[in-house]
Parts: C-alpha cells; structure tokens; sequence
C-alpha cells in the first residue's frame, strides 16, 4: 500500500525524531505547509543528492516524514516552521504538480520493534547521557537511552556525520547494525579531533 505525500527536497538528512528549522519563501512551499497545517498531515523531507560533488542529481529515496510542531513569522517576514522527524518512506514515484512542488508515491517502512542496548554499545549511550548534562540540548531531546532505534537516531541526529554516512544510517533496518556503524563513526570522529589537536 502507498500513499501519496509532498516532498521537499533539502540539502538534510532528516533523522527520525530529530528537530528541523525551516524558513520558507517559495509560494509552493508555503502552499504545502498551509495544506499540511489544514488536513494535519506531514510532508516528506529527502535528501537533494545533486548537492554532492559529481553527483547526477536528483533525490534519495529514502526519506522521512516531517510534522509541523510550530510555526511563525520571522523578522525577515519569511515563514518559519519547526518540524520533527517522523516516519521513514521509500520513494516509489514521483510527479510535479502544476506549481512545480514535487510529490511522491511513497510506502512506509516498518517500525523497528524495540531493541534493548547491549552492552557492547555502552560507550554510546555514555555520550548520550553527557549530550544531555547540557540543559540547551536536553530540552529538545526525547531519547530512551536503553532502546536501540531511539538512542541510534538520536545520536545520529546530533553527531557531525556528512550527509551520505547519514542517509546510511537513515536507511539501515537493523538498529543494532546502526549502533555498530555509529561506534565506527564516533571513533573516526573522536580520531580526527585527535590528530588536529596534536
């Protein structure tokens, strides 16, 4: 089963339950988010690949559904809107409408089923607990430390990872997979803060 869903094509990688800022200024999207806001529905975020040197264009397909949490005039007098990672979708198709916002069949990937932390992911979820000491941070993170999918996103969401490694991550159906990935990652990361330090 599909269902259809408008895209917006981004220069992100939106995680499942992170948090997305958005200013928004073409007509087509201001459209799409007075039509979200009216039926109470989502739009789908996917990561615009042509950003990526020698890229052929185009859009993952793979993507996630974002929920409007609030919204506001900015003193810019652009909209500004607050989103939240929901759901992940795989594109089937797309087509353009009329004003040029593009819209996708998209089928939902299956919710992962909860997975407790094993102890051989203990590291990550100390670096969660010390992302959360910072109050600033803390308030905008929902996280259970001891479920797989959760903290998995969660670090995702926050660590300094390039875009492909997080469309990986995003893709992944596996949440222990994705801890074992995201430990490779954090001591790459931890590596090379290493190396520029000395």
């Amino acid at each position: 089963m599909t269902d259809t869903l408008p895209l917006f094509p981004l220069n992100v990688v939106l995680l499942p339950g992170a948090h997305l800022p958005l200013r928004i200024f073409e007509s087509r999207y201001i459209d799409m988010v007075r039509e979200c806001l009216r039926k109470d529905a989502g739009f789908g975020v996917v990561w615009r690949m042509d950003t990526e040197p020698g890229a052929a264009g185009g859009h993952a397909s793979v993507g996630t559904e974002a929920r409007i949490r609030d919204f506001t005039t900015l003193e810019d007098g652009l909209l500004g809107i607050d989103c939240q990672g929901c759901r992940r979708f795989r594109v089937r198709a797309t087509r353009a409408r009329d004003n040029g916002l593009l819209t996708g069949e998209v089928s939902w990937l299956s919710e992962e089923k909860a997975t407790r932390v094993s102890p051989r992911h203990g590291a990550l979820q100390t670096l969660m607990r010390q992302v959360l000491q910072h109050r600033e941070l803390a308030e905008r993170i929902d996280v259970d430390i001891d479920d797989a999918t959760s903290l998995g996103f969660t670090l995702a969401s926050l660590l300094p990872l390039d875009l492909p490694r997080s469309q990986h991550l995003l893709e992944m159906i596996d949440p222990v997979a994705r801890l074992d990935a995201l430990i490779d990652m954090v001591e790459e990361v931890a590596g090379r803060q290493s190396n520029m330090e000395t």
